[in-house]
């Protein structure tokens, strides 16, 4: 039980430590891309790094206080992230047949001469048109199950209401850099949840 209590606890502090600076650098980029597209990637991540590395210097330092009440060892809970892990390694794979390393760094948002990109709309991206910030929840979501602390369900929490207003964010800029054919892709394919396939006959 000393092992899985130790395990529970070290992927709570991942967690803790590592999904807000990453949404912090989601709600810093998208509404900005412009400014820090002049200054290009390097510049962007190094200015960015100073509040995240603040961040994760702070969430350790309060971690007993930020994670909250342990719930324990719950198998049912275990169980339960084994499933959940399960589908973000299904979609994981369905991604990466898409994007590029570039494309997951956000490049397109800081060097648009470099990475002009194009829209997205066939394999998973004919289904979802989010399935990265799907993925992502699903693994936060398995993580938190299986550390089961109060404060890994509320940073599950946080990532999805974060995650809604950079959504929204990107599909400004999508909307000014492909017009009228990601309007249409819009009306297609939803964001989160795929629509049900309709029966063959």
């Amino acid at each position: 039980m000393r092992f899985w209590n130790s395990a529970r606890y070290v992927v709570a502090i991942i967690l803790l430590v590592s999904v807000p600076p990453s949404v912090l650098l989601w709600v810093a980029i998208h509404p900005f891309a412009a400014f820090w597209r002049r200054l290009g990637p390097v510049w962007t991540y190094a200015i960015l790094g100073i509040p995240v590395a603040g961040y994760m210097a702070g969430a350790w330092f309060l971690r007993e206080t930020l994670l909250g009440a342990d719930l324990g060892t719950r198998l049912i809970t275990m169980i339960l992230a084994g499933i959940v892990i399960a589908a973000a390694v299904l979609l994981k794979s369905r991604v990466q047949r898409r994007l590029t390393f570039g494309l997951l760094s956000g490049m397109p948002e800081l060097s648009k001469e470099k990475y002009p990109g194009s829209l997205l709309t066939d394999g998973i991206y004919g289904r979802i048109r989010n399935p990265r910030y799907v993925e992502v929840f699903l693994w936060n979501l398995a993580y938190a199950l299986f550390a089961n602390y109060a404060g890994s369900y509320a940073i599950v929490a946080l990532y999805v209401l974060a995650i809604s207003l950079v959504v929204r964010m990107e599909e400004k800029e999508l909307r000014q850099r492909f017009g009228a054919a990601y309007d249409e892709y819009c009306r297609r394919v939803p964001r989160f949840v795929p629509k049900r396939r309709a029966n063959r006959v």
